[in-house]
């Protein structure tokens, strides 16, 4: 019997539970850094495992590669491989340090003259890539990859030259927004989720918020799907719901739904999950490694979500 007052030991989920089932399907499926993760975020797993997974995909450069982002395949680096890596260092608290560093000097070396990141970065030609992430010459700046990169930055206080213009061009491309699509709200309240300047913040993810209701990016009846057309250019079924938009209770982007709305959003997500005990994904299968690589790292994104809502405890 343990000593009064001493720390319980970790249990295993009960068998057929949600969480059991994700456990059983990231064993099966999922490459290493994600079986770290899940153990990490579920199983007591230790920071440094993650950290030691990550290290596969970094790069000379500072920056990642190696199809960290499955939808990008090949060695070089790229942005969104990069910001990929800095969501796993934030996750595991070690978004920082001489790691992070080295990161802003990459996303100082390929930034675009107005000192954003373009989505993808030239290097990536002659590898294989998804076919809606084209590869061109001189790519524009991008907030769908800038945003979510200078958000985490912010949140971790990280201070570097390159975050100035970046951030001025993140608080211009979302106050400018005006025709979007989920991708790029997702990416605009990454940044306001951390942006230092919290009023502004708050007044632009208001703003956002009234765009993302009045152009119906959000469903908000899955009972309803059928009549609510996705996004152009977007797969069949490829919806986004506000559990998408607000990973977290205490994202900007929760004020955007009623309890009910958020309510409905989160029973279907936990409804989601598949007899195998992962979590589907909805955009485009363009190759079966993508796929396969991608669905254990959606299935954690779910039960993170699930849990920040306190759906089940894990």
């Amino acid at each position: 019997m343990a000593e009064s007052g001493a720390s319980p030991l970790p249990t295993t989920p009960p068998a057929r539970s949600p969480l059991f089932r994700a456990e059983q399907f990231v064993w099966l499926t999922a490459r290493v850094l994600e079986q770290h993760l899940f153990a990490y975020h579920f199983l007591h797993g230790s920071p440094e495992a993650v950290e030691a997974a990550l290290d596969a995909y970094r790069n000379d450069d500072g920056g990642y590669g190696h199809a960290l982002e499955p939808d990008l395949r090949g060695p070089v680096s790229q942005p969104l491989h990069t910001a990929h890596a800095l969501r796993v260092l934030d996750a595991v608290g070690r978004c920082g340090g001489q790691r992070v560093e080295r990161v802003c000097r990459y996303l100082t070396s390929i930034s675009t003259p107005d000192g954003a990141l373009p989505a993808v970065h030239p290097s990536q030609r002659g590898y294989p890539a998804a076919p809606f992430v084209p590869v061109v010459d001189d790519p524009p700046s991008e907030l769908l990859a800038t945003g979510p990169v200078v958000g985490l930055l912010h949140r971790n206080e990280v201070w570097h030259a390159w975050l100035f213009r970046a951030t001025d061009f993140c608080w211009q491309a979302v106050e400018s927004l005006d025709k979007s699509h989920p991708y790029e709200v997702q990416a605009a309240v990454a940044f306001l989720d951390s942006a230092p300047d919290r009023p502004r913040a708050e007044a632009a993810a208001d703003r956002l918020g009234r765009l993302v209701r009045e152009q119906r990016l959000a469903v908000l009846d899955p009972d309803r799907l059928d009549a609510l057309p996705v996004a152009p250019g977007y797969a069949p079924g490829e919806h986004h719901f506000p559990h998408d938009f607000a990973r977290r209770p205490d994202s900007l982007a929760r004020a955007w739904f009623t309890d009910e709305e958020m309510s409905r959003s989160l029973d279907h997500l936990a409804a989601e999950q598949h007899e195998d005990g992962g979590w589907p994904i909805r955009w485009r299968r363009w190759a079966p490694a993508p796929a396969l690589e991608s669905r254990p790292l959606v299935t954690i994104e779910a039960l993170r979500t699930l849990r920040a809502y306190g759906r089940f405890v894990g």
